[in-house]
């Protein structure tokens, strides 16, 4: 039992990372319908870690349209046509200036995210050196991986959020948490492998 429970830890090390923010050029925030990302980029902001804050998405490729608000529907009102749309009002409510909302509404899915994103900061001309990532908790060791593809030479901070209610304390106790931290864990070495070079 003492093994498998150190299996589990190991699990819970690789998947659910959590770092401390430090100073950084921007940013970063994978699209979603979940608005608890957005405010905790928003409180960074406001704690001037980042001057350009980034959120990412059109809507994902497997859906073909916004999923709409996912999580505090009476707080977060309005018609939104894109993850993007939906995360800028999110982050205009809590406090950060328009001028520092940088715009990516083309991916639909995670690695495009990573991708379309350096497009748009080499476009501004915002060299990154460091960013902060802001994703769901089960999701964050996917999205430091291609963020740190698009961006080989920058350091990122992942600052997680728990929008789903799947944390690494609690992942293991219900069936939802086990797909998904397995399925995480599948698109990982699935996706890894492809873009492995050839």
């Amino acid at each position: 039992m003492e093994r498998y429970r150190a299996f589990l830890k190991e699990i819970e090390e690789f998947i659910f990372v959590e770092d401390s923010p430090e100073k950084s050029d921007v940013i970063f925030i994978p699209g979603n319908g979940y608005p608890h990302m957005a405010e905790r980029a928003a409180q960074l902001y406001k704690e001037n870690y980042a001057p350009y804050v980034l959120p990412s998405g059109k809507y994902s490729v497997t859906k073909g349209c916004f999923s709409g608000v996912l999580a505090k529907k009476e707080k977060y009102t309005g018609t939104f046509s894109t993850e993007w749309e939906f995360l800028r009002s999110v982050l205009l409510d809590n406090g950060v200036l328009e001028q520092a909302i940088l715009r990516e509404d083309n991916a639909t899915f995670t690695y495009e995210n990573a991708l379309y994103s350096r497009k748009v900061t080499d476009a501004a001309g915002i060299v990154v050196r460091k960013g902060i990532l802001c994703s769901k908790a089960c999701h964050a060791r996917r999205c430091k991986m291609y963020y740190q593809i698009a961006y080989p030479k920058a350091e990122f901070f992942v600052c997680a959020s728990d929008a789903d209610g799947i944390t690494r304390e609690n992942w293991n106790s219900t069936e939802e948490g086990i797909q998904t931290v397995m399925g995480e864990l599948e698109r990982i070495i699935r996706q890894f492998s492809l873009l492995m070079p050839k």
